[in-house]
């Protein structure tokens, strides 16, 4: 089954448009919120796609975090430079989108490594044992050939 489309998405769950930027606009307060909309036209002449997406980062983040400085936080501990000021003024500046995105792909670029780690220590220990037992008859199979 296909998916749906945005405006079906947006009449489903919000109605109209107008529900979803308002919507969307709540969390354009300075918890979260990077001034970066072209003041003439707003976000009703944002696409629908972009607005959905928005709205459910904005929760997410909003639900998770709280604000944008606990995201910032949260990205320079799971980096392990909390004490970098100069990277904390930079982040800052990035949108939420932009942030949450680094905080994923940094968790996930975190996590993986551990778990590749932990199967490379457990590999070659695996690997030895089946190699020495090999080696015992074919030890055993020389010396019969010679005797």
């Amino acid at each position: 089954m296909a998916s749906k489309s945005p405006l079906a998405i947006v009449k489903d769950k919000f109605g109209d448009k107008e529900k979803l930027v308002a919507a969307v606009e709540k969390f354009t307060g300075d918890d979260l919120w990077v001034a970066r909309t072209n003041k003439d036209k707003g976000l009703a002449h944002v696409s629908n796609a972009k607005l959905l997406r928005l709205h459910a980062l904005f929760s997410e983040v909003k639900e998770k975090f709280g604000t944008r400085e606990k995201l910032i936080d949260a990205i320079l501990e799971l980096e392990k430079r909390t004490k970098d000021a100069g990277y904390r003024q930079r982040l800052s500046a990035w949108p939420v989108p932009r942030l949450y995105d680094t905080y994923r792909s940094t968790q996930k670029r975190l996590g993986g490594a551990k778990a590749a780690a932990a199967t490379r220590k457990k590999a070659p220990a695996a690997e030895a044992k089946p190699a020495k037992a090999a080696a015992k008859p074919a030890k055993k199979a020389a010396k019969k050939s010679a005797s």
